[in-house]
């Protein structure tokens, strides 16, 4: 897929590595709508991209918005859908892992309200994480989440084409929903990628990069892009 004077909704559009990509689909010439529960988070975006304001759990609204803008060739959803429950699971609040599935009903969401208004060669973009299959101490809801949402793509690739549907798997990236500053962040990143084969954490416009290539390439579908440091390899 050529991008240029192509259509992308962005899901998650307003921050972190679903910024990252608007930025670099309207670099390339897409025309962007990055989408967010609070757009104005966003501060100021380049040419080309447009700011509208969305819950991925609301049903009605997601299926408005997709109305709106439609038609689209690029559908991304980099959104996390809510909290995330961290810690032992024998001991976690099983409130807060329920919970932790909003991000897979939104990107749910997503594909259901919004394959329709997609172009016949249209690409959907999922954003997971490593920890779907190399779970670390303390992360059963980012692994069992983050599975869940390959096994989705995976299944519904089929039903889709020739749309096509991937997901890109990030590690330890450096994104403005780690609220730590100063040298409490620095040794935070430090300490979590130690083990890595690059030992350092990623940046959003890295992970960015691989939504563009499976954005891109024409012959990708069903399958799972680690952007990772060697997260799989430790």
């Amino acid at each position: 897929m050529n991008v240029s004077g192509k259509k992308a909704v962005i899901f998650g559009g307003t921050s972190g590595i679903g910024l990252a990509a608007a930025k670099q689909l309207a670099a390339a010439g897409c025309n962007v709508i990055a989408v967010s529960r609070n757009p104005d988070r966003a501060g100021e975006v380049p040419a080309g991209i447009t700011l509208m304001q969305c819950d991925v759990l609301d049903r009605e609204a997601m299926a408005a918005l997709f109305r709106e803008c439609a038609p689209f060739d690029i559908l991304i959803s980099a959104a996390t859908g809510g909290g995330r429950a961290m810690g032992p699971f024998l001991a976690m609040d099983m409130d807060g892992y329920q919970a932790s599935f909003d991000k897979l009903w939104g990107y749910a969401n997503v594909i259901r309200f919004g394959a329709e208004h997609l172009s016949e060669n249209g690409s959907i973009t999922l954003v997971s994480g490593t920890p779907a299959r190399n779970c670390k101490p303390g992360q059963v809801s980012l692994s069992s989440v983050g599975a869940s949402v390959e096994a989705l793509a995976r299944a519904v690739a089929p039903e889709l084409a020739p749309k096509r549907i991937n997901v890109v798997a990030p590690g330890t990236i450096d994104t403005p929903i780690n609220p730590m500053q100063g040298e409490e962040r620095t040794a935070f990143y430090s300490s979590a990628t130690a083990d890595n084969v690059i030992p350092r954490a990623g940046t959003a416009e890295e992970v960015a990069k691989g939504i563009v290539f499976v954005v891109e390439n024409d012959f990708v579908t069903g399958t799972t892009v680690d952007v990772d440091g060697g997260w799989l390899l430790s």
